[in-house]
């Protein structure tokens, strides 16, 4: 199973390298599957062609979160680490995601009937929210007032709210500087 998840991971990590470096219409399937070193049966396992692939911007991110998750200190103050961690995403869409992609992003989870990405509560995002702010509350840093599931879907939807106000204004404003403000804002509500 890991070797599958691997050559999956591959085929995104690729593709998203080479949309931002050459745009997502000046990227061939071809160019994806040299590039991530798989095959075109590999690449049609997965996705059903470049499209599907747009969707995969979750993996992304969820990558980012695993990446980070050895530098998590779950006793520390649960509201400082959900700033760092909305900053680190924050910094990475702005560096290395073109917000072409993200407005794709952002319309394919709205015009789609099937599965959801960004909502898949199985997602290491969603699992580590829950972790961070269930720790949070069994230290003292986060209010009990409302459950771990209520405060992990205002912590998503403010993110989700920042990155689609960002698309809308074509990236007008620096999304870390903006982002960490509201999220500032927005965490300081959840203090116990």
């Amino acid at each position: 199973m890991a070797k599958k998840s691997n050559t999956k991971s591959k085929i995104v990590a690729s593709a998203w390298k080479l949309f931002y470096e050459q745009g997502y219409d000046g990227t061939t399937v071809d160019e994806i599957i040299k590039d991530s070193g798989t095959s075109r049966g590999s690449f049609y396992h997965y996705f059903d062609g470049k499209d599907a692939l747009v969707g995969s911007l979750a993996d992304l991110f969820d990558e980012k979160y695993e990446e980070l998750i050895p530098s998590i200190d779950l006793e520390g103050d649960s509201t400082e680490l959900l700033l760092y961690l909305s900053s680190k995403l924050f910094e990475m869409i702005e560096n290395r995601v073109d917000l072409e992609l993200m407005k794709r992003l952002y319309a394919t989870q709205l015009l789609t009937k099937g599965e959801k990405q960004l909502l898949d509560h199985d997602r290491v995002y969603y699992r580590l929210l829950r972790k961070i702010i269930l720790s949070g509350q069994k230290n003292g840093y986060i209010t009990t007032a409302e459950s771990v599931n209520e405060i992990v879907k205002y912590y998503a939807f403010c993110e989700r709210s920042i990155l689609y106000d960002w698309c809308l204004v074509s990236g007008e404003y620096s999304l870390k500087e903006f982002g960490n403000k509201r999220m500032e804002f927005f965490l300081s509500r959840i203090k116990a």
